[in-house]
């Protein structure tokens, strides 16, 4: 049985707005590639957080919470998929800056699938979502052996949650980016996200739990 459901929703709101490696990605496509970019990318985490709750109810998110090995072997490839993208980007920006043609032109827009993917794999990539699942549901459901269908009825608000929050802060970062899509100023954007991303795998790498 589920309590508090109210305190639960608000608990919820604060831990999905606050800044992380989510909202980073979803900041960095809505900078660098659009409105599209970034709605589709907030859709691939909210789908991560989906799966999470499916392997919360399952039991599994509680192994890989419990266990050094998966723990640490996930957080390695989530950390190795941010740096990748903002290595990637990186790369990108240096080789548009020697081209003015490169800065003249419009940027290829980046495919909705492939926002979609970065959004789900960077979600399903971070341990810390084990933790989150692991430790917060158990908090709002009653009883000495709770249902799967009460994780799951917490998992699905969790999730409904965060794609309204992150699909709206998508939105204002898609906003914001047209306002600043100057070349030059495209050019530092595309270079501060891509940095912000390699710090954050970084940081992911080497914390502990």
């Amino acid at each position: 049985m589920i309590v508090h459901p109210a305190a639960f929703a608000a608990l919820s709101a604060v831990l999905i707005i606050a800044p992380g490696l989510d909202t980073a990605l979803i900041m960095r496509n809505a900078l660098v590639h659009g409105r599209r970019a970034a709605v589709s990318t907030a859709l691939g985490t909210a789908s991560g957080m989906l799966a999470w709750t499916l392997a919360c109810a399952a039991g599994l998110a509680a192994v890989i919470e419990a266990s050094a090995t998966l723990f640490t072997l996930i957080k390695v490839i989530g950390a190795a998929y941010l740096i990748w993208i903002g290595v990637t980007t990186l790369l990108a920006s240096r080789r548009g800056h020697r081209s003015a043609a490169v800065v003249a032109t419009p940027r290829p827009a980046m495919r909705a699938r492939t926002a979609y993917r970065q959004g789900l794999v960077c979600n399903i990539a971070n341990p810390k979502a084990a933790v989150i699942f692991t430790s917060l549901l158990p908090q709002f459901v009653s009883g000495a052996h709770p249902s799967a269908a009460s994780f799951l009825l917490l998992g699905g608000l969790f999730t409904a949650i965060a794609l309204v929050l992150l699909e709206s802060y998508a939105l204002a970062a898609a906003r914001a980016a047209r306002l600043l899509a100057r070349g030059r100023v495209r050019a530092v954007i595309d270079r501060l996200t891509a940095v912000l991303l390699i710090g954050l795998g970084v940081r992911l790498a080497t914390e502990h739990r």
